[in-house]
C-alpha cells in the first residue's frame, strides 16, 4: 500500500482470480482436445456394440471437463465457484435420474 494514495488496492499474487496461466498450457490443452475430437470420430466408425455409447459420453465428459478447467479458468477460481459447479452437476445428475427412472417404469404400468 501505498502511503501517499491509501485508496491503493495491494493485489496479491495468491489470490486465484489474478492466476496467470502460460499460453503453452492453453496450446497443450487445445492439442488434447484435437487429439480427443479424432479420437471421437474413429470411435464412430469402429463398431463397438454396447460400448459405442458409454466410450463416446467418457469422450466428451473428459473434453467438457478440460474446457471447464482451462479456458473457463475453474481451475484457479474460488471455491464459491467450485461449489456452485458441483451444486450444478449434482442437479443434473438428479434430472438424468428422474429421467431414466420416468423412462424404465413406463412398461411396468398397464390400465
Amino acid at each position: 500500500m501505498n502511503v501517499a494514495d491509501p485508496t491503493e488496492e495491494v493485489v496479491s499474487h495468491k489470490d486465484p482470480q489474478h492466476h496467470i496461466t502460460s499460453t503453452g498450457t492453453y496450446y497443450l490443452i487445445f492439442g488434447v482436445l484435437l487429439v480427443l475430437t479424432a479420437v471421437t470420430v474413429l470411435v464412430a466408425f469402429v463398431d463397438l456394440g454396447r460400448l459405442n455409447t458409454p466410450v463416446a459420453l467418457a469422450i466428451a465428459a473428459t473434453k467438457a471437463t478440460l474446457v471447464i478447467l482451462y479456458f473457463m479458468h475453474v481451475r484457479h477460481s474460488t471455491r464459491l465457484t467450485w461449489v456452485i459447479l458441483i451444486a450444478s452437476f449434482m442437479m443434473m445428475g438428479f434430472l438424468f435420474v428422474l429421467t431414466f427412472a420416468d423412462y424404465l417404469t413406463r412398461g411396468l404400468l398397464t390400465y
